[in-house]
């Protein structure tokens, strides 16, 4: 298989934090990148018109089950695909529906073949096999498509986890041999493959090297987040990483908050995607460099200092926080929209900040003072609300 055209600018000298560049059939993606999840064809609360003029997003997601079931694969493709669909001209990513096999796992069956599903819908069936994966993807035309995989939670077993592993080495295999039979290749589109292995370091190096051997354009870390403690996640980056290539793309599926996105980013991590943004905005919470604040706290209800001045977003620096506490308060979606812009826009600035530091070459010691800073300002949160 044809190599990705990643190109690795710079390294950082006290970590494995890394800077470069993925080209993709719509544009280029620096790396790090933070990218917004749009699991049913548009990012909650925000236009694509300011998913690239205020969020400044590089590439975004969408989701293949949630997409093949509503409005339907074939649909979109007859509309040019899930960006012209949507509107966003931009480079896009999609998720397999290998992640709905955990979290969906009472609506599924799974064996070697591949899923079935029934739908959270209508309780309908339909298979998501390999093949059905990428010519799902392929139909929604994203630049990036990933394998089907086998997502199980976090405490399996070391049995069921060495099954998923097997079982998702096969369907990698498979969506490999279905992707280069299509002509997606050729189009400048890209596969990566999806390491598990669980909390078990042998197991995670057995997956990523079987994987490896099918030389995919790029790689993800999948399984994390997944019900395990924090360290646990950690670490399970930590070591799939370093199994990797050091000239494929390496994403993180699905993670994380602001301090875990810079440690994982000294692990050698480059690309990420989170709801938590858009879900934390939708329930009055908004990040900041100095911890999340809480809006429905009444001692916001006179503050007229901006949300965040050091975010260059109209929605961080326009709008006083006691507005944005009394359009919470009220129920009235202007505040979740205003909170969405601002959060996404701190997610992706910061990966931006984090790139630059690595080619500045003071990557460690700016991530370090990042995240003590910002983890003393949700100390201290704590305490007051204690």
């Amino acid at each position: 298989m044809t190599a990705t055209p990643f190109q690795l600018e710079s390294k950082d000298a006290k970590t494995s934090a890394r800077a470069g560049e993925l080209q993709a059939s719509k544009g280029s993606v620096p790396t790090p990148v933070f990218m917004p999840v749009g699991t049913q064809g548009t990012v909650k609360g925000v236009l694509p018109r300011d998913l690239l003029q205020t969020v400044k997003a590089k590439i975004i997601l969408g989701n293949t089950y949630h997409l093949r079931l509503r409005p339907g694969h074939d649909l979109i493709n007859e509309r040019g695909g899930l960006g012209s669909f949507m509107g966003w001209q931009g480079p896009i990513l999609t998720d397999s529906g290998g992640f709905q096999v955990y979290s969906l796992a009472k609506l599924r069956k799974l064996d070697d073949q591949g899923v079935t599903f029934r739908s959270h819908l209508d309780g309908s069936e339909f298979f998501l096999g390999p093949q059905e994966a990428i010519d799902v993807q392929n139909a929604l035309q994203s630049d990036v498509a990933m394998c089907l995989d086998e997502c199980p939670s976090g405490d399996a077993d070391e049995e069921t986890i060495v099954e998923a592993v097997r079982r998702t080495t096969l369907w990698a295999e498979k969506c490999k041999d279905a992707w280069m039979q299509s002509a997606s290749p050729d189009k400048g589109r890209h596969l990566f493959g999806i390491a598990q292995g669980g909390r078990f370091e042998t197991l995670r190096l057995r997956s990523a090297e079987a994987l490896v051997a099918l030389d995919l354009p790029g790689y993800a870390i999948g399984g994390v987040s997944v019900g395990e403690s924090e360290s646990e996640m950690l670490d399970q980056v930590a070591m799939t990483a370093e199994a990797l290539p050091d000239d494929k793309p390496r994403y993180v599926m699905g993670v994380g908050t602001p301090p875990q996105l810079l440690k994982m980013i000294a692990m050698g991590a480059d690309m990420f995607d989170c709801v938590m943004p858009t879900r934390a905005a939708r329930h009055g919470t908004a990040f900041t460099a100095e911890g999340r604040i809480n809006l429905k706290n009444e001692r916001f209800r006179n503050d007229d200092s901006p949300l965040d001045a050091e975010t260059d977003c109209f929605a961080s620096v326009e709008y006083t926080r006691s507005y944005l506490r009394h359009l919470v308060c009220a129920g009235e979606m202007l505040g979740s929209i205003l909170l969405s812009l601002h959060n996404l826009r701190f997610f992706v600035s910061l990966l931006e900040e984090a790139r630059n530091r690595v080619l500045a070459g003071d990557f460690a010691s700016w991530s370090n003072s990042w995240i003590e800073r910002y983890e003393e300002g949700e100390g201290n949160r704590q305490n007051l609300s204690a």
